[in-house]
């Protein structure tokens, strides 16, 4: 039976009711005056809690929609992100979200309309596209069904003049956009590591294989398409591997399809860095011997920027480079 905390103010909210509804009755309520009372107490172990995370459903209070960090982007000047959701369904070792939160339990914010006219405010005030980028504490895509995230903020995004939302994901679950008209300023960016990679650190994350398939009926679709190879992880035969799911990738979409392609490095802050190790002292990509640069640890400064340049030479036999983007954070 999974547990589902309830903030009191929003227990007979709309969406908390639909919500409700999608879930079945496997379910145990707990109500809560504020969900930080159960997802911020540091006694709280976050892979014990992965195992078996229990579902918050709470509202959004302050600064809903927020600058990017510098680096992060796809081209544009205006950048933002915003989290409707806190954690992701998957479970990847480089992931730095179990470094920043003390728990693993999914919070779902119920006050969609708060967000939009925050995003609506932003996107009036500027000359210039913005970007909106939602997968940053969460997957875009991988807990639809319950949320009805893209059913409820696409019709909205369509409404703005110049706004570009960016849905990341890793996830297969695709049929509310396969069933919804393309929107040319909606960006559906897929996240990659090479199979040989992902089976060892990307726990509960569909295939390359399914996620490659799922990517080319979006494509087909008519959704612009972005590419995520970030982090690029080392391999002992990184330049094989990467080539070999470089390949798969254009065997499965056009270059026309694609809005851009980004490559970002494995890099943790220390005090994460460090937290992380100690929830999985035995796991092979944190045992890789990292160096630590200006308080960040990541592949040692000649080996990072071999991989760098190794991906973004293949990548440049398929994609203009006015595409290509690096991002660090």
């Amino acid at each position: 039976m999974q547990i589902v905390y309830i903030e009191k103010s929003i227990l007979h909210h709309p969406r908390t009711q639909r919500i409700l509804t999608q879930l079945g009755n496997n379910y145990q309520i707990i109500e809560c005056d504020h969900y930080k009372e159960v997802f911020n107490p540091k006694a709280q172990n976050f892979r014990i809690q992965k195992q078996y995370p229990a579902l918050i459903l709470a509202q959004k209070h302050g600064k809903k929609v927020l600058p990017t960090p510098p680096g992060f982007g796809i081209g544009g000047q205006n950048n933002y992100y915003f989290s409707h959701m806190l954690n992701c369904l998957y479970d990847c070792r480089y992931c730095f979200l179990q470094g920043m939160y003390s728990s693993a339990n999914y919070v779902i914010f119920v006050n969609y309309e708060d967000f939009m006219e925050e995003i609506k405010l932003i996107n009036a005030s500027s000359d210039t596209p913005a970007y909106f980028f939602s997968g940053y504490d969460c997957d875009s895509l991988a807990y639809e069904p319950v949320t009805h995230f893209i059913k409820e903020f696409l019709p909205f995004f369509r409404t703005l003049d110049h706004a570009i939302l960016e849905l990341r994901t890793k996830s297969t679950n695709i049929k509310e956009l396969l069933r919804t008209e393309p929107h040319k300023q909606c960006v559906v960016a897929f996240s990659f590591t090479p199979d040989e990679i992902s089976r060892e650190v990307e726990n509960k994350v569909p295939s390359v294989e399914k996620r490659l398939q799922a990517m080319n009926q979006v494509a087909k679709q008519g959704w612009p398409i972005g590419l995520r190879l970030d982090p690029l992880i080392h391999h002992p035969e990184f330049k094989t591997v990467y080539q070999k799911l470089i390949t798969s990738i254009f065997e499965n979409i056009q270059p026309e399809n694609l809005h851009s392609v980004s490559i970002g490095p494995l890099r943790f802050p220390d005090k994460m860095y460090q937290k992380i190790v100690k929830l999985y002292p035995q796991d092979k990509l944190l045992a890789h011997p990292l160096s630590r640069r200006d308080n960040i640890f990541s592949y040692r400064e000649e080996l990072e920027q071999t991989m760098k340049d190794w991906v973004l030479g293949l990548l440049k036999q398929y994609v203009d480079k006015t595409l290509l983007f690096e991002c660090v954070t």
